[in-house]
């Protein structure tokens, strides 16, 4: 293959603590070296960052769980400004991490906070998921139980590289990942609700498991639609009795999964549902 063939990549565009011309971060930086910070995922359309209030608020939270100083609000917001100029649709990251740090796990007394925004274009997401549903992976990869980083978006995210390598069928569009005691917790990159009639669950995430933002809104919509919300350990046995199953992010809202582990569903109306009030 000569140049000329070579496939188009696009490279996202980044800056590290405001600086545009930034190369990199340090080596000795504390999020290369233990995965000692956190992250936050979210679509921004017309150069405005969407549900920004909730992802802020999340990342404060995630951040102070770790002893890590979030930056202001309004800083950020300026870092995705200048980022995202005259952007119609695109995804942003932002990684913070605890900064640069000596040998030893022990975090200096002074260390600056490293803040990265990186913005990237968004998924072409099949239609056919929206239209049809989702198949999934049951994941072999059990998600370990850590009581103190339960819920949090932080840096080490191993767990979901290793169960992300298990499967290569593009008509898979997402794993299934459980505890070691055969719960379900979440998906790959997605959040995990089942319905029992009017009853909708979504797995209790205070062991392990990542608490997005659109989970929580959600939860908080789910009784304006009549149905009632519950926040409990789902096992796998339980989510394959449910009425429905529903998978969720912030980029794509919510899919509805037509098959996990030899089990189908029909279609159903919660996953259009969610959609259209996440959407307004």
């Amino acid at each position: 293959m000569n140049q000329l063939d070579m496939p188009t990549i696009q490279i996202p565009s980044f800056l590290v603590n405001g600086n545009a011309e930034a190369l990199g971060i340090s080596a000795l930086d504390r999020g290369l070296a233990y995965g000692d910070g956190v992250f936050r995922t979210f679509p921004v359309r017309h150069s405005q960052p969407v549900n920004w209030d909730l992802h802020y608020a999340r990342l404060a939270a995630d951040s102070a769980v770790l002893g890590i100083a979030c930056p202001p609000a309004a800083q950020l917001l300026n870092d995705i400004q200048q980022l995202f100029d005259n952007a119609a649709s695109a995804v942003c990251k932002i990684i913070l991490t605890r900064g640069v740090g000596l040998r030893g796990y022990r975090p200096p007394d002074d260390v600056l906070v490293t803040r990265i925004v990186i913005r990237s274009v968004m998924p072409d997401y099949p239609p056919e998921n929206v239209q049809h549903g989702v198949r999934l992976h049951l994941c072999q990869l059990r998600l370990s139980e850590q009581p103190a980083l339960a819920g949090i978006k932080h840096l080490n995210r191993l767990e979901n590289v290793l169960a992300r390598m298990e499967w290569q069928d593009a008509a898979l569009a997402e794993g299934l990942l459980l505890d070691a005691h055969d719960t379900a917790i979440e998906c790959t990159s997605s959040n995990l609700f089942a319905r029992f009639g009017d009853v909708v669950c979504t797995p209790d995430l205070s062991r392990c498991g990542v608490a997005g933002v659109t989970r929580s809104r959600i939860l908080s919509r789910l009784p304006e639609l009549g149905y009632q919300a519950e926040v409990a350990p789902l096992p796998l046995q339980r989510l394959l009795q449910a009425d429905e199953v529903i998978i969720c992010n912030s980029l794509y809202l919510a899919w509805q999964v037509v098959e996990v582990a030899g089990t189908h569903w029909q279609a159903q109306p919660l996953a259009a549902q969610l959609r259209l009030s996440l959407q307004e």
